[in-house]
């Protein structure tokens, strides 16, 4: 057993694991982190931890939330906090009036034998109650174990490009500017290392004449960042003397997100020409923009995870729906005659087309031994992946494009002395092109192409997803087919002018601009991949382009509404 195993819960006090999830980005959490919640029964966290580490957290676990409305918190036991379900089936049970504050809510979720995650944001050591509810589980006998995470004082500082100590080894102090005494801004006043004040928005300028009163020169350097680790992050550089004046013609205070918590790091090493060399989080090529993704959340998972590594916030939109087929007799036909020898090759041109017929397997008990004697072809990286997933490994995949042209290009002739059958089954939408089926008869098979799934399109995504569409709330929006382009119009409306337009290929672009779309970005090769690559190289030569030219660097959505794209007639 490993140093960090988490003991045998005891039957009656279950175990506690505080833990710390990190100052906001899902990354920062440990491994150890991740191991503990899922093999938690319940978690004890705020609204916004929760949002943190609920991903981990296995099928069913019982959510303690100890702020009772994530969007009115009252003051700390005037709520009564509400027993949720992580998997989505919103059944709640009334928390009794005694357990309200966490080290007593902690206590009666350990009850029963049951391993409790509390989880508190950045670091339990640097928590302001997690060692008062550590204390009150050891008095009560609940035995509990400490897991470290990522401080918001460290890890901010470190997303916002500001290192806090270097070769010659400066001074750090860190300071809670809400409980800091006269005696504490009187002795980090007096030094001349690097200074990091935990405080909120509008309290900020308030810490720096603090520090100016107590000894610091108005003309030191200074940053604050605010949502730190997360793509709402947002850092503005500036002197002790000025940050009041720099908040205020950025539009940022008055603002009635005033009291929202932020990192100032006071010292040389906060200065504007180090954090041009050293910001490495803001300035990624797609940080901060909200990107619409028009695909279910299956097929967009890669991609998606593909623009978070761009600093990007992707949005998930199904726009068509998997319906099975009108008739399944021809599907059961097919499916049975895998198994009789009916086929020398199988042709899998999407992930739908596997889980089609894997469904078909597993509702006749067969298993991906039925494959045994017959070659399998798949066009796509995710294709692939379904099949290996399933048991089965392909034979064919396209050498160049990932197209039923590419596939094509690779697939052999058929050749009665090798081939004993000359029957491919082809499992498809019912909406799909006859390239595949013309190109292989031409190469001398025979096909069953047989409709595996239907493509319907699917119901519209939330008014609020609508009106952000329609009205410039999204930055981007990438198109990976025609359909997706006629779908997305039909249930949410056309994007607004603003919105940047990606299309993975022509003939997508040439249906984005029927809608009346002007296309900005368009994939080298016909790949989603590649897609996003275009659009981070478009979204790197904007920043560029306003940072050569002394502009803010902004989102497109950030820019004033004007009229719709209209198609050009040039």
């Amino acid at each position: 057993m490993s140093p960090t195993a988490l003991p045998a819960a005891g039957p009656e006090h279950g175990h506690v694991t505080f833990l710390g999830a990190g100052p906001g980005d899902p990354g920062l959490l440990t491994l150890r982190a991740v191991e503990a919640l899922s093999s938690a029964d319940v978690l004890v966290a705020e609204h916004e931890v929760l949002d943190v580490i609920r991903t981990h957290a296995r099928p069913g676990v019982s959510v303690v939330q100890t702020d009772a409305d994530p969007s009115s918190v009252p003051p700390p036991g005037m709520g009564t906090p509400q027993l949720t379900v992580v998997d989505g089936t919103s059944t709640t049970a009334a928390v009794p009036a005694a357990a309200r504050d966490a080290a007593h809510l902690v206590m009666e979720a350990a009850r029963g034998g049951r391993r409790v995650v509390r989880a508190v944001s950045g670091d339990p050591g640097l928590d302001t109650y997690a060692a008062e509810e550590m204390l009150a589980c050891a008095a009560a006998g609940v035995p509990f174990e400490v897991v470290p995470g990522v401080a918001a004082a460290v890890g901010v500082p470190a997303y916002a490009g500001v290192p806090l100590r270097g070769a010659e080894g400066a001074d750090v102090r860190f300071v809670d500017a809400r409980t800091a005494s006269d005696r504490c801004w009187t002795e980090v006043g007096a030094s001349d290392g690097t200074v990091v004040v935990s405080t909120t928005l509008d309290s900020v300028a308030a810490a720096a004449g603090e520090l100016v009163s107590a000894g610091r020169k108005p003309d030191t350097p200074l940053t604050v960042t605010i949502a730190g680790t997360t793509t709402r992050q947002r850092t503005w550089a500036a002197t002790l003397g000025t940050i009041a004046q720099t908040l205020k013609q950025a539009k940022v205070l008055p603002s009635p997100d005033g009291g929202r918590p932020v990192i100032a790091v006071v010292g040389e090493r906060s200065t504007a020409a180090r954090r041009d060399q050293l910001s490495w989080f803001e300035s990624k090529p797609l940080f901060g923009w909200k990107v619409l993704v028009p695909r279910t959340k299956e097929q967009a998972a890669s991609l998606s995870d593909q623009l978070r590594s761009y600093g990007a916030v992707p949005y998930e939109v199904p726009t068509i729906a998997v319906e099975p087929p009108r008739t399944p007799q021809q599907m059961e036909r097919a499916v049975k005659g895998l198994v009789t020898g009916r086929y020398e090759w199988i042709a899998f041109t999407s992930v739908n087309a596997v889980k089609a017929v894997r469904e078909k397997f597993e509702e006749y008990g067969l298993d991906a031994r039925a494959f045994a004697g017959i070659k399998v072809a798949a066009v796509g990286e995710q294709t692939a992946k379904a099949l290996v997933a399933f048991g089965v490994k392909p034979d064919l995949v396209p050498s160049g494009e990932q197209s039923a042209a590419g596939l094509l290009e690779d697939w052999p002739p058929y050749d009665p002395v090798f081939d004993p059958i000359d029957r491919v089954f082809l499992p498809r939408a019912d909406i799909a092109t006859e390239t595949l089926v013309a190109g292989l008869i031409e190469l001398g098979w025979e096909v069953d192409d047989v409709t595996a799934y239907r493509t319907v399109r699917a119901s519209p995504p939330p008014a609020e997803t609508r009106e952000a569409i329609k009205g410039g709330g999204f930055d981007a929006v990438l198109f990976t087919s025609s359909s997706t382009v006629r779908n997305l119009v039909g249930i949410a409306g056309k994007p607004h002018n603003v919105t940047v337009i990606a299309c993975i290929g022509p003939a997508t672009a040439k249906t984005a601009e029927e809608h009346g779309l002007r296309v900005d970005v368009m994939a080298p090769e016909p790949s989603v991949h590649k897609l996003a690559e275009a659009l981070a190289d478009f979204g790197l030569k904007r920043r560029a382009a306003a940072v050569e030219n002394g502009d803010p660097v902004t989102r497109p959505s950030e820019r004033r509404p004007g009229a719709r794209r209209r198609r050009s007639t040039t």
